[in-house]
This record gives structure tokens, sequence and C-alpha cells, in this order.
């Protein structure tokens, strides 16, 4: 018998390590190859999907009262910077202020491919990307460290992480060198319907993505899912605030993953990702440990989302 193969050793220790666990679970970061990347923009611009769309029409609206807020001078940092489409809102109001933009992403070929788009646009700016996990760490060049920071986390990517991993990422945004704000894009609480609409689409594109987990767990770690025996389910958790995506098994099974064996019993499920939903006062719950008090909160006349202006407190 062939050996399984295995081309993403820390994929395949992360699956063993939570589909061993009970309940069974896996981190969101691992939804992200190039399937699964192309396959979130489509979600980005589904009907159901409002968050997108909302944000981008809050930062258009507010852009000069964000630009306002920016010291002249400034280093504009955006953790996770992606493919930078928020950030030229505020660019284009920005560009001739700033000492620079530090977009920070764990790819460092897309990064600097999208850098390179950016500084054809804005020739006068300088762009100097930084290749680094932020949940990690949250590096500044040199030559900018003793620039005022300002720190852009858009998309409510905050809502994706756990309260612990939240508390410490917004620390390092506050331990940042002479850092003057954060603009931090969230989720709002709201009815479950809408919510609930947002992550189970009618053209199914979120239950597709969701199951292109386990197609990428057969691919790089030696798995044998039948992505078709396991449901996408979004489930709207009141306690917590928050919405749980996961993947149900349809029956009792066994899965190989490498060289063992994932049994599940029908209806379990693997929990793939939690997306929290805030109220002003969860947010100050959440911002305050770290070192952050609220300033205003930007949204839209629905209140469906936020774009909130963090102020550090103490030295």
């Amino acid at each position: 018998m062939d050996a399984p193969l295995i081309r993403d050793r820390a994929l395949y220790a992360a699956a063993l390590d939570g589909l061993t666990a009970r309940p069974k679970r896996m981190e969101a970061k691992w939804f992200y190859d190039a399937r699964g990347s192309a396959l979130f923009e489509q979600i980005t611009r589904l009907p159901e999907y409002y968050p997108t769309r909302t944000e981008i029409a809050i930062l258009r609206a507010e852009a000069g009262r964000i630009a306002a807020l920016v010291p002249d001078g400034a280093a504009l940092v955006e953790p996770g910077a992606g493919a930078s489409v928020k950030t030229r809102i505020l660019l284009d109001r920005l560009a001739g202020r700033l000492a620079g933009y530090v977009p920070l992403d764990i790819s460092g070929g897309f990064l600097n491919q999208v850098a390179e788009g950016l500084r054809t646009d804005y020739p006068a700016l300088p762009i100097r990307p930084v290749v680094a996990d932020f949940m990690a760490e949250l590096p500044v060049p040199d030559d900018l460290r003793p620039a005022p920071k300002v720190v852009f986390f858009p998309g409510s990517t905050i809502g994706n992480l756990s309260q612990q991993q939240a508390v410490a990422l917004l620390r390092r945004a506050r331990a940042l060198p002479h850092v003057a704000r954060m603009f931090l894009g969230l989720d709002l609480v709201k009815d479950p319907d809408t919510l609930v609409a947002a992550y189970d689409d009618a053209a199914g594109v979120t239950a597709a993505f969701n199951r292109n987990l386990l197609a990428r767990l057969n691919r790089d770690a030696g798995g044998g899912f039948d992505p078709d025996s396991f449901a996408h389910q979004a489930r709207w958790v009141p306690d917590k605030a928050r919405i749980e995506m996961h993947l149900v098994s349809a029956r009792a099974q066994e899965v190989p993953l490498g060289h063992e064996t994932i049994c599940f019993a029908r209806g379990e499920s693997i929990h793939t990702e939690n997306c929290h939903k805030y109220t002003p006062e969860r947010l100050e719950a959440l911002i305050r440990p770290a070192g952050w008090r609220l300033g205003p909160l930007l949204t839209d006349r629905d209140r469906q989302f936020a774009v909130a202006v963090l102020e550090p407190t103490g030295d």
C-alpha cells in the first residue's frame, strides 16, 4: 500500500490536533488555498453578504473624517493587508501626507505583487511591504519607527479571532512605537436571520468555501474525505454573540488522514470558523485590556457594520 502523500506538514499537524479533539475543530486560516481565496472573493459579492460592501460604503462616506484623524507624517500599518483594496480609499486622501504605507501579509509573493501595483498608482508614497504573520508580530521598518503609527485593520477579521487572540493582537498594535490611532472594522449584532443568511447563501458559495477545506486536507494532508458527506451549517450562538460555521457528518464514517483514521459519528461536526459580532459595550470590553479606548464609531445608516476609531490609553 502506498504511503499517504503529505504535502503540507503544518496543515497535517493542525488537522491531527483539531480532528482528534472533542469537539472537532479546524482554524479558519486553513480555508485559504487558491480555490478557497477565490471562493471568498465570490462570497464578498453575494447579495446576502453585506459586510464588505457596507464597510466600503462607510470608508467612502467617512474618508475625510478618517483622514483628519491621521497625523501628518504618519506611517499607515495594515496587518493582513491582502490586496489592499479598502486601503486605497484612504490612500486617495492620505498619500501626500504619509511617511509610508506598511502592508503586512504572510504571503510574500502576493504581497510584493500588490506593492508594485500600489507604487505605480501612488508614486510619491513609500510603500514598505513586510512579510509577517500578524498573529505573531507587527514589525515596522526601522526608518519608520520614529513616525506616528496608525493601524488599519478592516474587514471584521477581528471577529474571527478568539477573545485571547484578539486582545493579544490589539496589544501588539498598542505596543507599536508612537502609535496614534487604530481603525478597526467590525460587524455588529443584528437580527439572526440576516446574520445566518450572510454565512449560508442561497447560491451555496459559502457551503463550497467551507467544504473546500476537506478538499485541501485530501490534497495536502493525506486525507480521504468525501466532501459531499459533510453538510455546511451556519449557527447563530446568541450567548457568545457569534456565527459558528460547521461541517456536519451526514453519517457515521471513518476517514483516513495520513497514517491515522478519524472517526465521525452521524451528526458530529468539525467547527471551522467563528465570526464574532459586537455591540459598543462588547467592543469596549475587548479593547480596554489591550490599552485602547473607543473614540468615534462610524456606522452605516442601518448600523449593520462599523469602523471603530481606537485611541491609545496610558503612556
